[in-house]
């Protein structure tokens, strides 16, 4: 029995230079990478990026079998899915900028358990429109059925995608959590952070909502 092959190979180099350049944009998931680092320490940090690998990995799924088709047929599902996401993350913000103190508490306890630092980042990864817009808009566009059969085609991408996103969001979760480290020693610092990783996700909130809202 023949093993399944891809024919074309070249195109790869060209969808991993897309998958770093997206993935390297701060975002909502980068975010919440580094927001868990600061407060939980490097563990919870790489909690956090198997949770958005996981989110990548159902986004290409839902992408083989024909979501964007859905999404484009019903546009309206697409902006209510903004809305929600844009209401998750902004709840995620406010939190940590009314409670500064969350990382202004920065000690050897975790405040979130791994499996539930996993769960918040795969529903943030769920959540966050700029993955749908990729896949809507350019992953389609590189499973091309004569390049072999197209659920290898996709297999193929979606590590890619995995491994780009673990390679960066881990380096992010690896340096932010010994930036955490000096934090302990500066209290002041640590509710600047909290403060400011809490404005880069509401701000990130009001971005997604503001495009959703005029899509209705």
């Amino acid at each position: 029995m023949d093993m399944p092959v891809l024919t074309q190979t070249a195109h790869l180099w060209l969808f991993f230079a897309m998958v770093l350049g997206i993935i390297v944009l701060p975002g909502l998931d980068m975010a919440f990478v580094m927001a868990s680092s600061l407060m939980d320490g490097r563990r919870s940090g790489l909690s956090a990026v198997a949770g958005i690998v996981a989110g990548g990995a159902v986004h290409v799924t839902l992408g083989a079998i024909g979501i964007g088709v859905v999404l484009k047929l019903f546009p309206a599902a697409f902006n209510a899915m903004l809305m929600a996401g844009a209401l998750y993350i902004a709840w995620i913000g406010l939190s940590l900028w009314r409670g500064a103190s969350a990382l202004g508490e920065v000690g050897e306890t975790r405040s979130r358990s791994l499996p539930a630092t996993f769960g918040r980042a795969l529903l943030t990864c769920l959540l966050n429109p700029k993955a749908y817009v990729f896949m809507l808009a350019v992953f389609p566009q590189f499973l091309r059925p004569e390049y072999g059969p197209v659920w290898l085609q996709a297999v193929v991408l979606g590590l890619i995608i995995a491994l780009t996103q673990a390679g960066v969001y881990g380096a992010l979760a690896l340096g932010a959590a010994g930036a955490r480290d000096w934090l302990r020693g500066h209290p002041e610092g640590q509710v600047k952070a909290g403060q400011a990783v809490g404005a880069v996700l509401v701000l990130g909130a009001l971005y997604t909502a503001w495009g959703g809202w005029r899509g209705f």
